[in-house]
């Protein structure tokens, strides 16, 4: 008798997925066209990013600093990182699942920026997102999926989780939506009052750890992938540092330069 295993896919838990991991993998699908950094780039400080990958990057690094911060949930919640949903690639930030309810995270890496919330309105340094409406269609779905199971299940909170911006100014808040710094996000669970039984967390974390549940095609780790992202960021770190390098290096000179008449214009001023 054959056996029944060979060429039949291995489906991942959903758990084993890390945090970023469909960006990352996107991000290694369009840094592939780039070649290596070359002697002169290292020494120049010449960004490894293909301009198109720029954003992916920033992106995995947002979430990959989210899904630290979810480490630290409170005893009872768990956390499940980039959830393929649909069949056109997209997928979910984060879901938590505890005592709380069941809630969808949509990670914004806005490092440095003005964050200003008006009920619908989001604007980043003055433009305009549609990060609300986008996070309750994403929380309504998992809602939808989850209820064939549950049809009694409190819906999904959806949350914009802000990545190290510069002050989050709240004018009125979403009547849905929590919008708050991600290094909230721990007391944040810790406050929620608890919704859910035992028996139905335990049911939810079966399905959400499902990867049937999400898509029906084989998910695949991508090692690869998270080893070509590891390398990448020590490279652009590396050439971060060269370019301070040289401008450190810049100012030297130039005061250099400039001394000689700096300490020509103090003598002749004391010779008068």
């Amino acid at each position: 008798m054959p056996d029944q295993n060979v060429d039949q896919p291995v489906l991942m838990s959903m758990k084993e997925r890390g945090a970023g991991q469909s960006v990352i993998e996107e991000l290694y699908r369009l840094q592939s066209a780039a070649s290596a950094p070359s002697v002169f780039d290292r020494i120049v400080g010449n960004s490894p990013l293909l301009s198109d990958a720029k954003a992916w990057y920033t992106g995995a690094l947002g979430e990959i600093e989210v899904g630290r911060i979810l480490a630290d949930l409170p005893a009872g919640w768990s956390s499940y990182h980039a959830l393929p949903i649909g069949t056109r690639g997209s997928d979910i930030d984060h879901v938590v699942v505890g005592p709380g309810g069941v809630f969808t995270i949509n990670t914004k890496h806005h490092r440095g920026k003005n964050i200003w919330v008006g009920g619908k309105g989001f604007l980043v340094s003055g433009q305009r997102q549609h990060y609300i409406s986008n996070a309750e269609s994403e929380a309504d779905k998992v809602t939808r999926m989850l209820r064939t199971h549950l049809p009694d299940l409190p819906a999904v909170i959806p949350v914009i989780a802000l990545v190290k911006p510069k002050q989050i100014t709240i004018k009125v808040k979403p009547d849905r939506v929590a919008v708050l710094d991600a290094g909230y996000l721990p007391r944040f669970f810790r406050k929620r009052k608890p919704l859910l039984t035992e028996a139905e967390l335990e049911i939810l974390n079966h399905l959400v750890d499902s990867p049937t549940f999400w898509r029906a095609d084989p998910l695949v780790q991508g090692a690869e992938a998270r080893a070509h992202f590891a390398q990448l960021h020590r490279d652009v770190r590396n050439a971060g540092m060269a370019r301070i390098g040289w401008k450190v290096a810049g100012f030297v000179t130039l005061v250099l330069l400039i001394r000689p008449t700096f300490d020509l214009a103090l003598s002749l001023l004391g010779t008068h």
